[in-house]
C-alpha cells in the first residue's frame, strides 16, 4: 500500500443528513410537496448529476445554475457553522499515514468549493496530498475516473492504492479502478450495499494501515 483515497461525504464529514434536509427545503421552496426520491440514491453522484436528475424528476422550471447556485450557498454556509469534529477516528488515521509515509488524496463526487470549505473548517489541508473533486472528472461514480485521477496525480499505481468510502457507487468505482476498497457503513448514508468492498466497517477505528498491507494482498 502506497497511498489511501478518501471519499468525503460520510467519511470525512457527516454531511449527508445535511445535504438531504437541503434537498428538501430546496423542493418544498420550489413548490414541490410530494418526494419522489430517495436521499441514498444520489450518494456518490456529483452535484451536477445530482441537479440534473432532480431537474428532471421534478421537472422544475428552474435552470440548473439556478438550483445549483440555490445549494451551494446554503451548504457553505452550514458546513461553516457546524461545531462538530471530522468523523470519528479520521484525524488518528490521518495522523498515521502521515507517520508512516503513505500518500493521501481526497476523491470525493462534490464540487471542490464544497471540499476546499470542509478541508479549511478542520484544518486538515496538511495531510492531503491530491485532491480530486467531481468538477475535475467527466464520469461521475461508480464509473473509475476520480480513483484512476487520484492515483495519476500520487504518481501511485491503482493496485498500490486503498480507497475508503460508504457508497454502493464509490465502492463499485474502487474496484472498477482495481484499488482496495474498505466500505464504512455509515447509518446516516443510508442502505447502501457495500458488498464490493473488500473489507466493511462500522468504526474508522477499525482500520489498522499495517495489518491491511500485510492481508489485502498488495502489490
Amino acid at each position: 500500500m502506497k497511498a489511501v483515497i478518501f471519499d468525503m461525504d460520510g467519511v470525512i464529514i457527516d454531511s449527508e443528513p445535511i445535504y438531504n434536509k437541503i434537498h428538501a427545503d430546496m423542493l418544498r421552496e420550489f413548490g414541490i410537496t410530494e418526494f419522489l426520491d430517495c436521499p441514498e440514491d444520489y450518494t456518490g453522484m456529483t452535484s451536477m448529476s445530482v441537479f440534473t436528475k432532480t431537474r428532471e424528476l421534478y421537472q422544475l422550471k428552474q435552470t440548473i445554475a439556478e438550483i445549483a447556485a440555490y445549494q451551494r450557498d446554503i451548504i457553505i454556509r452550514e458546513i461553516k457553522k457546524l461545531d462538530d469534529e471530522p468523523i470519528t477516528g479520521i484525524r488518528e488515521l490521518l495522523a498515521s499515514l502521515k507517520k508512516h509515509k503513505i500518500k493521501t488524496a481526497i476523491a470525493s463526487s462534490s464540487e471542490r468549493l464544497f471540499i476546499n470549505t470542509v478541508v479549511d473548517k478542520f484544518g486538515l489541508h496538511d495531510y492531503f496530498d491530491v485532491i480530486v473533486s467531481g468538477d475535475d472528472i467527466e464520469n461521475s461514480k461508480p464509473a473509475p475516473d476520480i480513483f484512476l485521477k487520484a492515483a495519476h496525480l500520487l504518481c501511485v499505481e491503482p493496485a498500490n492504492c486503498l480507497v475508503i468510502e460508504d457508497s454502493k457507487s464509490g465502492t463499485i468505482a474502487a474496484k472498477a479502478a482495481a484499488m482496495k476498497c474498505v466500505g464504512f457503513a455509515n447509518p446516516n448514508s443510508g442502505k447502501q450495499d457495500l458488498s464490493q468492498a473488500d473489507k466493511i466497517i462500522s468504526s474508522i477505528h477499525e482500520i489498522n494501515i499495517l495489518e491491511y498491507i500485510k492481508t489485502l494482498n498488495f502489490k
